[in-house]
């Protein structure tokens, strides 16, 4: 790979090449568009697309596509050639505005919850302008990718780019609105940053071709630990093996070209597990670029004969993968609004912003919950590398000291220093506290919040645009309240605010042992809820006040947001469909012939003993052992006969949601029933005739 500094950007559409590419009036008008102050006019966007066609074009670039996350969680694309043809039959190369801005694709096999019928499959993919476009491909034949967001044909949010643009328009204005009324005349554009750190898994390509749950499911449903797994951390932050390298060199060369900062690399705890963060951005940038960078970890992993795991939690027994989502509040001049050393007697901004995120997550909790509730994060949810399933905060000794003596002192105290701050020479915040408590969902970590619950194959768009949403929402809530206020009053009725808010929802915070049983009773103490499973917290979707929540905010309507419930609803039913399909295939068509080649094997052995010594002492271990193995056999059967009579039945149940629970409730105990008599058959069944790549192979041999 060349200089990084060299590299870095060749494939990316900057601003910088833009404003070198077109007339500065049209570049202004540009960033106008981008800070919502005007519309993009056909004009306006048939000179960009020209010059963003040119700039392609020298660059390898035959193709062009409008790029889309739909509610897949994973990213579409439609390509399209450069080449036109001419009035006089000429070939010519062409790339108009209208294209630029709108494309069309027949939407008719992305998931939509029945939110518009099949005669309607027509969508639309419309330009986010504040996305970078960029190139990929290979030499010779590059597309141009135009990051979009996608809706259906009377404007319905059909992806996972719509609600988060509109989350951030909404939390940017009501922060602008607390802005406002505390003084800040001409108020800077207010920015929502996100910083994502991703992780994942790599395993041998050969051994994964041949572990039929690992292609399809994502997870392998069988499988013991080696006698050695991550016990001695001896992986963490250890030394990167030179195969790793130099994917992750190729990697982050992938990366820089397209103008992704991929910052930090590092092995994770478990057996090849590794993780790489991004820098912060936009949220909507972070977003596309976190989605990237899932695809390309992939495709190059694949390069190297390697396959990467995205999944929350492909091996039972070792520490599964998240997705970090390290949320903040800035100005376009980069002030942090979290940033706790701002925190004055005469500037309260900090403390309105920290309430306003306390309030939210404790209203909202279980809407937040829901936004990682997959089954693949079943499985990872409350282990020692994962958050519980309770939400709850971490903020640190100096913010909680702060805030409880906000709390207890009284409002009309004649101490002003008291009145103003809460507490005498208010101690400096430490800027990093991001180590003091691992097991907490939702962290402060210095000048950000970190949300550490998603899974590693999600999207995250989704926990990003309800956290705006429930944030907005409660700011919304503050600056009308203290909108009230004269000069004189405005800082006694923050204090006023602050006082009583965290009187109401300080049940939220929690700084103790969140994997530790006692947690669980202390929670529902308070009040918190506790929704273990997916399928407890897919129905909050459909609760009142999140309806009315959305539709207030004008993030998602009633129907957007019951379309979302039904695929989610849709993806559960799938994928533990998928799984418990791979998990019958396999152990009927591999693991059981393995077990009657070795019980045979055994059952010889043990008859050639026996005709040569005829002493029944000497093969009394041995028949122990057979009878053992046929024992567990026969239970597999039964198991495997339960499953197979039990899967058809989905197809009987009509609604949606019962169907979740029927799988939940019959399906999923019988296929960990069916991996615990796999797994002793594993330690039972000879090595050599073990048909499938075991933990050993896929942790430990890289």
């Amino acid at each position: 790979m060349k200089n990084m500094l060299e590299v870095y950007g060749t494939c990316c559409f900057t601003e910088n090449e833009l404003k070198n590419r077109v007339p500065n009036s049209i570049f202004k008008t540009f960033k106008a568009v981008q800070r919502g102050e005007k519309e993009l006019s056909l004009e306006v966007a048939d000179i960009i697309a020209n010059c963003v066609k040119n700039w392609a074009i020298e660059n390898g670039a035959t193709h062009f596509t409008h790029w889309f996350q739909p509610l897949t969680e994973l990213t579409a694309e439609k390509h399209d050639s450069f080449i036109s043809i001419g009035p006089d039959g000429t070939i010519l190369s062409q790339f108009s505005g209208k294209e630029l801005i709108k494309g069309e694709a027949d939407t008719s096999s992305f998931p939509n919850g029945g939110i518009r019928s099949t005669f309607e499959a027509r969508g639309y993919t419309a330009w986010d302008v504040q996305s970078p476009m960029f190139l990929r491909g290979e030499e010779g034949s590059k597309s141009l990718y135009i990051p979009t967001a996608f809706i259906g044909y009377n404007g319905e949010a059909l992806d996972k780019k719509v609600p988060l643009l509109r989350s951030i328009d909404y939390v940017t204005e009501q922060v602008s609105k607390i802005r406002n009324i505390l003084g800040y005349e001409n108020s800077e554009k207010i920015i929502n940053t996100l910083g994502i750190e991703q992780e994942y898994f790599l395993v041998e390509k050969k051994f994964w071709e041949k572990r039929q749950d690992l292609m399809l499911s994502g997870r392998t449903i069988f499988g013991t630990l080696p006698p050695k797994g991550q016990e001695l951390n001896d992986h963490y932050y250890g030394t990167i093996k030179e195969r790793v390298e130099k994917f992750m060199n190729e990697l982050d060369g992938e990366l820089w070209r397209i103008g992704i900062i991929a910052k930090t690399k590092h092995n994770e705890v478990a057996p090849n597990q590794f993780e790489i963060a991004l820098m912060f951005s936009t949220a909507n940038v972070a977003v596309d670029q976190n989605q990237l960078t899932m695809d390309i970890i992939k495709k190059v992993a694949d390069r190297h004969d390697l396959a990467a795991l995205l999944h929350e939690k492909p091996f039972e027994g070792v520490n599964g993968s998240g997705k970090h989502c390290n949320w903040s509040l800035a100005t376009e001049n980069g002030d942090n609004l979290l940033d706790p050393n701002s925190l004055t007697e005469e500037k309260l901004d900090f403390l309105i912003y920290l309430m306003a995120i306390i309030e939210g997550i404790d209203r909202y909790s279980a809407l937040l919950r829901a936004t990682s509730a997959t089954p693949g994060n079943d499985h990872r949810l409350g282990g020692h590398e994962a958050p519980p399933a309770i939400i709850s905060i971490f903020l640190g000794d100096a913010l909680d000291n702060i805030l409880e003596n906000i709390g207890n002192i009284p409002v009309d105290s004649a101490e002003q220093s008291l009145l103003e701050i809460g507490v005498k020479n208010f101690p400096k915040i430490a800027q990093d506290v991001s180590d003091r408590n691992r097991t907490s969902p939702f962290a402060f970590t210095g000048n950000k919040f970190e949300f550490r619950m998603p899974g590693s194959s999600a999207s995250a768009s989704t926990p990003a645009f309800v956290i705006n949403t429930i944030v907005g929402k409660v700011l919304s809530e503050y600056a009308e309240f203290l909108s009230k206020s004269t000069e004189h009053t405005l800082k006694k009725n923050i204090i006023k605010l602050l006082k009583d808010r965290y009187k109401k929802h300080k049940r939220i915070i929690f700084s103790g042992n969140g994997y530790d049983n006692s947690w669980v009773q202390e929670a529902n103490r308070r009040g918190l809820e506790n929704l273990s499973k997916t399928v407890e917290a897919l129905p909050v979707y459909l609760r009142k006040d999140i309806i009315d929540l959305f539709q207030e905010t004008k993030v998602l309507s009633k129907e957007e947001l019951e379309a979302r419930y039904k695929v989610y609803c849709e993806r559960y039913i799938k994928q533990i469909q998928i799984e418990a399909s791979s998990a019958v295939r396999i152990a009927r068509s591999e693991i059981y012939p393995a077990v009657i080649k070795h019980g045979t094997l055994m059952a010889n052995n043990i008859n050639a003993i026996r005709e040569a010594l005829g002493i029944e002492e000497v093969i009394a271990a041995d028949k122990a052992h057979l009878i053992k193995l046929l024992t567990h056999k026969e239970k597999l059967k039964t198991i495997l006969s339960q499953i197979e009579g039990l899967l058809p039945k989905i197809t009987t149940i009509d609604e949606l949601y019962n169907k979740t629970l029927f799988l939940d409730g019959e399906i999923v105990p019988l296929l960990g029933e069916l991996k615990k008599y796999v797994d002793l058959l594993e330690l039972q069944v000879a090595k050599d005739l073990w048909p499938v790549p075991t933990y050993e192979d896929l942790l430990f041999r890289l």
